[in-house]
């Protein structure tokens, strides 16, 4: 029997990896049918006076909606959709209390496309785009304290 040479075989398991990964990122942004929209969280030191404002802050400079509402009573941030083409966005944030000094902020980006059948939620903002918009919010955290200083 004759031997594969252990060069063949590592540049074939990488070959086989790469085609691996490239079919898994295929699917372009927007082009993902969702059930319903994606939702993230990230817990802050803060409190709820100067998160719900922060939140809709960063939904009015990042675009995320029209017509921004801060809801106290349900400890939620919202906005209306922001229509583009045949795509509409907006953003929905609510807070959790966590513990004395904690909240954790649940944030929604919910891009929907029209079809023949209606809207359909589809995934426009990935992961990463979570996080940098909670580091505009933790951002916007500070700024609200430093007002009331």
């Amino acid at each position: 029997m004759k031997r594969i040479p252990a060069g063949f075989l590592l540049m074939a398991v990488i070959a086989w990896a790469a085609m691996g990964l490239t079919a898994c990122n295929s699917a372009r942004i927007g082009e993902t049918v969702l059930s319903k929209p994606d939702e993230y969280s990230h817990t802050y030191e803060a409190k709820l006076k100067y998160i719900l404002p922060a939140i809709a802050g960063v939904f009015k400079e990042r675009g995320l909606g029209k017509d921004v509402r801060i809801d106290w009573g349900r400890q939620t941030v919202e906005s209306d959709y922001v229509n583009k083409d045949d795509i509409r966005t907006r953003g929905v944030a609510r807070v959790k209390k966590v513990n004395l000094r904690e909240n954790e902020v649940f944030l929604s980006v919910i891009t929907e496309r029209k079809t023949g059948g209606g809207w359909e939620h589809r995934r426009f903002v990935e992961k990463e785009e979570y996080e940098k918009i909670f580091s505009k919010i933790e951002l916007k955290i500070y700024q609200e304290m430093y007002k009331e200083q």
